[in-house]
């Protein structure tokens, strides 16, 4: 059987891309073990720092802080200490990334914490942050609302199942961790070559004073172009005061979140001019956000191609932004 060139570069493309895939889940998994265990490292000493700072903690009122009087019956008859399992607004006001600990108990995911009694993201990196009773009380509640049914329902509850719900939240807001840091390293990496094409190619007009480092920011191109680094949107390229090319880099490659991703790619490039041009640099692409995306007429281009050894397909991007959308190469 004869086999075409166009085949063979098909099939090519497909291993390089299964090998691809491959290397980026090692290397996710490698991060998101490292991430857990210095999270686990982290729990154990906020658990020690409640357990020396239980005395801080009345549990008399078990009520006001919505503990289950059958739930607190069971901890008290397997001898745990109370501020192991039950938030107290004292305790959280005193460690506020204790947070980690009680939402771990409770399997509670971030956003859901937050929608509900408030933004805890300070709260749970360890630093020093401005707390408050009320805030810390709202917590309590919803804490150990959710940690009290879980141990009413489950007859053999121990702190050894408490410890694995610890764990598997730590897996799951590191793994969300991770896929905003993946996230945020495309979009650096193309403004990161993106300046440093600019600079190579004479089309900035200080270049004594450009950092390719520096990713936010502004810079007067050739025949009057302004290129801007932002956060919304990514890259612009302005002249005359009017938005003429605008580049939105979304390098997440959760295929599950990739419709939100289209979402926010619509808002950006619906309030721009008609006039202007518009691409998208994206991570994943799911075969309805390919037909979406077709629909609103925008080029897109593979984060990842555009930063391996393939000079043609960078080559490509920057024809489309400078020659077809800007006109000045």
């Amino acid at each position: 059987m004869c086999v075409s060139m166009g085949q063979t570069r098909r099939i090519m493309a497909m291993k390089s891309k299964k090998i691809r895939r491959t290397e980026e889940a090692i290397v996710r998994a490698l991060r998101l073990a490292d991430r857990i265990a210095k999270s686990d490292d982290l729990n154990k000493e906020i658990c020690r720092k409640l357990q020396d700072m239980s005395r801080l903690a009345e549990y008399s009122d078990l009520r006001s802080l919505c503990i289950e009087p059958s739930a607190w019956d069971r901890i008290q008859d397997i001898e745990l200490e109370p501020s192991l399992v039950f938030a107290h607004p004292k305790l959280l006001e005193q460690i506020p990334e204790s947070s980690l600990h009680y939402r771990g108990l409770a399997l509670l995911s971030r956003k859901r914490v937050s929608e509900i009694a408030g933004n805890i993201d300070t709260w749970e990196r360890g630093g020093k942050v401005r707390t408050n009773y009320d805030k810390a009380l709202k917590l309590s509640r919803l804490y150990n609302t959710v940690i009290s049914s879980i141990i009413i329902d489950d007859a053999d509850w121990t702190y050894q199942s408490g410890y694995r719900n610890i764990l598997a939240t730590i897996g799951i807001t590191e793994d969300g961790g991770i896929r905003n840091f993946i996230g945020s390293q495309a979009e650096q990496s193309i403004k990161k070559r993106l300046l440093e094409w600019v600079k190579d190619k004479g089309l900035i007009s200080d270049s004594n004073q450009l950092d390719t480092n520096e990713l936010v920011g502004d810079w007067e191109l050739q025949q009057g172009v302004f290129m801007k680094f932002r956060s919304e949107p990514d890259i612009a390229f302005a002249k005359d005061e009017k938005l003429r090319v605008l580049i939105e880099i979304k390098g997440g490659k959760d295929p599950a979140g990739a419709l939100e991703r289209l979402g926010a790619i619509k808002k950006t490039f619906d309030e721009a001019p008609i006039s202007c041009k518009n691409y998208l640099v994206v991570g994943v692409v799911t075969n309805t956000m390919e037909e979406r995306l077709s629909e609103m007429r925008i080029e897109e281009f593979f984060h990842y191609d555009l930063l391996i050894d393939d000079q043609q397909y960078w080559n490509e991007f920057i024809y489309e932004i400078f020659h077809h959308g800007l006109r000045i190469i």
